[in-house]
């Protein structure tokens, strides 16, 4: 090695010695394949594909973003990095910032389901050849499952980590290109009867809502942001029954019922886990 290439990797190892991620963004580092071409779209300082190009965890990385500000302090940690050859830094919006085939593993964090929901579906060919999505929507997680449930990325995985007293989640995603494949595993994914015979039937909407794998096996985090759920709905019920437009009263009776079964799952579920202690 000469003695350039010696710089350049001792500065991705004081990089590395330097650079701290939250505990939100460490697991999602862990979720990204080893040697991916990555793309970390909205991404900020650019301290995801940072961290791991400097662990050689990934050959290659577009760090995206629609503005300027965080673009260029992305530049600037990419190159005290000096991975400026491994990363790189773009400005635009969402997907249009890699080229169809570019990469294979994309991450969107920090943002909403429906905005998420709709950088994927405005990618088209851009995700073409994308394998891997990691994703952290931190509202509306439900319409970001039903865009990877319409277009053949499969859940493998979904997490909820606490951070300073937020409650995030975590979905990884792989593509199956297999049509039969993708149906019987969205068929065993979104089971209505999963919680069967605790619970004869859950509501399909709700698996969606609060994430079939995190249903499978639920966690204190669960809990907790379910009980946090159940609350903000009360109170939107109560602004409901106090308003005077004629569906106020219908939607607050849609809403009761759907905190009524919030409450019935996870009675279900704290059931079964006393039940196998």
């Amino acid at each position: 090695m000469d003695g350039m290439g010696c710089i350049k990797m001792r500065e991705a190892k004081d990089a590395e010695a330097v650079l701290k991620l939250s505990r939100r963004l460490s697991a999602l580092a862990e979720w990204v394949p080893q040697g991916a071409r990555f793309a970390d779209i909205g991404t900020d300082h650019a301290l995801l594909p940072v961290y791991l190009a400097s662990q050689g965890r990934i050959g290659f990385a577009v760090a995206g973003d629609v503005h300027e500000g965080p673009v260029n302090a992305a530049k600037r940690q990419v190159a005290e990095a000096g991975l400026q050859e491994v990363v790189s830094v773009r400005l635009g919006d969402g997907m249009s910032v890699v080229a169809p085939g570019e990469v294979d593993t994309v991450t969107i964090a920090g943002m909403g389901g429906s905005l998420m929901a709709r950088i994927l579906e405005q990618a088209g060919e851009r995700l073409d050849g994308v394998r891997t999505l990691v994703l952290s929507p931190h509202v509306a997680e439900n319409t970001v499952r039903y865009w990877l449930a319409d277009h053949s990325y499969l859940i493998s995985d979904e997490k909820l980590l606490e951070e300073d007293g937020v409650i995030y989640t975590l979905i990884r995603a792989e593509y199956e290109n297999d049509p039969q494949e993708v149906q019987a595993a969205r068929d065993r994914l979104y089971d209505e009867l999963l919680l069967a015979p605790s619970l004869p039937k859950i509501s399909l909407g709700l698996v969606y809502e609060m994430g079939p794998l995190l249903l499978r096996n639920p966690s204190e985090e669960f809990h907790r942001k379910w009980e946090q759920e159940i609350a903000k709905r009360e109170r939107v019920i109560l602004q409901l029954k106090h308003a005077t437009v004629p569906e106020a009263a219908e939607k607050a009776a849609e809403w009761e019922e759907d905190v009524k079964e919030i409450r019935e799952v996870l009675a279900c579920l704290r059931a079964e886990k006393r039940s196998s202690n």
